[in-house]
């Protein structure tokens, strides 16, 4: 079982898979640094030195000179500025996946331009098979070439 479970491990994808999480974990990170460090502060100052983490609607009816001592007196508060940093964050990194994805997409369809250059149709089932391909994989009709050239007649 230790052997099935190394093999398991070792494994390309489960060692990509792994490698893409701590990746995701650590731009989760810097994103969330951005947001609550670069791009908070100016538009808190723009909006009259409001910092976003500060902003609550106390729900105790009670009042209370900040954040932190809302939640030290175990006052339920809705802590809406927390929630568009993290929104901030989400929508920041939703559009960087967005243009990774974008770049990977344009990668394969500029591959699958390349495979469509070196693959013909069967003529028998139509069926995209290599260039170089004498025989089908798919009905394994004789193609143009070797076959035809030596007399055979394609079988469909």
């Amino acid at each position: 079982m230790l052997k099935e479970f190394r093999e398991f491990v070792a494994r390309g994808n489960m060692i990509d898979m792994a490698v893409g999480i701590i990746i995701g974990a650590a731009f989760g990170g810097v994103v969330a640094s951005l947001v609550a460090d670069v791009i908070m502060p100016p538009v808190g100052l723009l909006l009259g030195s409001v910092d976003f983490a500060d902003l609550y609607i106390n729900l105790s009816g009670q009042e209370w000179p900040s954040l932190e001592a809302a939640n030290a007196a175990g006052a339920p508060v809705i802590r809406y500025g927390i929630f568009l940093n993290t929104l901030l964050n989400f929508l920041i990194v939703a559009f960087a996946v967005f243009l990774l994805v974008k770049a990977v997409n344009r990668m394969r369809r500029q591959e699958e331009a390349v495979e469509e250059a070196t693959e013909k149709a069967c003529p028998f089932c139509q069926t995209s098979i290599p260039d170089a391909a004498i025989r089908c994989p798919n009905c394994t009709s004789e193609l143009e070439g070797i076959g035809e050239a030596a007399g055979a007649t394609p079988t469909a």
